[in-house]
C-alpha cells in the first residue's frame, strides 16, 4: 500500500471513475481506506456510503458463491444492466447507481479489509468512524454534500447508531434488517445466549480481517489482497480484534457495554426507509440469500 494519505490509484472503467483505497483520516489520526465509484468528470453528486467489516475487495461471487448463484436465479433482474464485477455482500451495486448520477463510497471498517486498526464491532469508536466518513465525503470536490446510507444487516446497524449522533451531512438512510437493541436482538434473545456472533465472526469477518494479507483472497477486479498487503501472525490478528462473543457470554444482564452500543432513537432526525424480513423470509434465513439492495 502507498503512503497513508495517497489513494492506491484512480482509473476509468465500466463507465465509472474509480478511486481505489482512498484514504479517510479519523479524528484520532487513524487512516481508513475506501473505494469511491462516481461518474467521470467534474460534477458533484449525492453519495451513498457504507462502512463495514466484510471486505470491500471481496466480491459477492467469491465470498458467498452459493448464495450469489441462487440470488441471480431467483432474482435475475439483479444482474441486468451491470457486469456484476463490483457487487459486494449486502451493499449497493455501484454500476447501477453511478449511471443514475450517484457516487458510491465503500469504507472498510477499522481493522477490516484494507483498513488497519483494532476491530470492535459497532462500538462507539466505530460509530464515530462512520460519522467522520460521512463528513469527509460531504466536503469532497465530487460531492454535493448530501450523504445517504443504504445497506443490509451490519451496514444497517451502524446507520441507526450514527444517525443518533446527528452528523450534519447525513441526508437520508435505508437500513435493511438492522437491529437497534444489541442485548435483546443480537446477544440474548429473551435472555438466552445466542451464538450468532461467534458463527458470523468465524464465517465472514475473521477471514477478511486486516492483516490476513497473503493468506486471504485477491480482489477479482484489482488483483490486490482484499485484507491488505501486510500478513500478520494469528496471535497478532487475535490481539487486533475484540472478542464480541466472549463479551456476550460473560455479560448476562443489560449493562453499560450494551447501552453504549444501543442508539438513542429519539435523537434520530434523518429521514429513513427501514426494511425488515417477512416471517417467511426468516424461516428460510439459513438457506436462502436475503433480498439485496438495488
Amino acid at each position: 500500500m502507498t503512503s497513508d494519505l495517497t489513494p492506491l490509484r484512480s482509473e476509468f472503467r465500466d463507465n465509472m471513475r474509480i478511486d481505489w483505497d482512498t484514504p479517510i483520516q479519523m479524528d484520532d489520526g487513524a487512516v481508513l481506506r475506501a473505494d469511491v465509484f462516481r461518474p467521470d468528470g467534474n460534477g458533484r453528486y449525492p453519495v451513498i456510503l457504507t462502512y463495514g467489516p466484510y471486505g470491500k475487495g471481496l466480491s459477492f461471487q467469491d465470498g458467498w458463491a452459493p448464495l450469489y448463484a441462487k440470488m441471480i436465479v431467483d432474482f435475475p433482474e439483479i444482474g441486468e444492466g451491470t457486469t456484476q464485477k463490483y457487487q459486494c455482500w449486502e451493499t449497493v451495486d455501484p454500476e447501477k447507481w453511478v449511471k443514475d448520477g450517484y457516487a458510491c463510497v465503500r469504507v472498510d471498517s477499522r481493522g477490516a479489509g484494507r483498513s488497519p486498526g483494532y476491530m470492535d464491532m459497532c462500538s462507539p469508536r466505530e460509530t464515530k468512524d462512520v460519522y467522520d466518513c460521512i463528513e469527509w465525503a460531504a466536503v469532497q470536490d465530487w460531492s454535493t454534500g448530501k450523504i445517504g446510507m443504504n445497506g443490509i444487516s451490519y451496514y444497517a446497524v451502524n446507520q441507526w447508531l450514527v444517525a443518533a449522533l446527528q452528523p450534519p451531512h447525513l441526508a437520508a438512510m435505508c437500513p435493511w434488517e438492522g437491529y437497534t437493541d444489541p442485548y435483546r436482538e443480537l446477544a440474548r434473545h429473551g435472555g438466552i445466549l445466542t451464538n450468532f456472533c461467534e458463527f458470523i465472526f468465524d464465517l465472514q469477518i475473521k477471514r477478511v480481517q486486516h492483516g490476513v494479507g497473503h493468506r486471504g483472497v485477491r480482489s477479482r477486479v484489482t488483483g490486490e489482497w482484499a485484507s491488505g498487503p501486510e500478513t500478520l501472525r494469528e496471535e497478532q490478528l487475535a490481539a487486533n480484534r475484540a472478542d464480541v462473543y466472549r463479551e456476550f457470554l460473560t455479560r448476562e444482564l443489560h449493562d453499560d457495554y450494551f447501552k453504549e452500543r444501543t442508539p438513542d432513537l429519539s435523537k434520530i432526525k434523518t429521514p429513513f426507509l427501514s426494511i425488515s424480513s417477512s416471517p417467511s423470509d426468516q424461516s428460510d434465513i439459513h438457506r436462502m440469500p436475503r433480498k439485496p439492495s438495488a
